[in-house]
């Protein structure tokens, strides 16, 4: 009886093809969540810091108001505007151009 039902499932073409298609389909979806699941861990812990080094990043925050204060007081009365070379330029000639005539002259 087993043997006739079997020899009927093989003639039949959606058990027949359809059937491993299934398996394939389902097997490699639970396959490929797994081995996401393996990229995603490992990339958690390149991210992990050592607690040591954790607590330093902790104790450095900076607000913005802090780095006000310290450039407040700059004085950029002085600062002069310094182009930069262009690509058909020969850099060290510029910059030698540009720091003789920024060394004031004696008479």
């Amino acid at each position: 009886m087993a043997s006739t039902i079997w020899r009927s499932l093989m003639r039949n073409k959606t058990f027949r093809y359809g059937a491993p298609m299934l398996l394939l389909i389902i097997g490699g979806s639970f396959g490929l969540k797994e081995f996401t699941q393996i990229r995603y861990d490992a990339q958690n812990l390149k991210r992990k810091m050592d607690p040591a080094l954790e607590e330093l990043v902790s104790k450095k925050r900076v607000s913005l108001e802090s780095e006000f204060e310290k450039i407040k007081d700059s004085n950029y009365e002085d600062w002069k505007n310094v182009r930069g070379p262009r690509p058909w330029e020969d850099s060290k000639s510029l910059q030698l151009e540009q720091t003789n005539s920024a060394i004031p002259k004696q008479a």
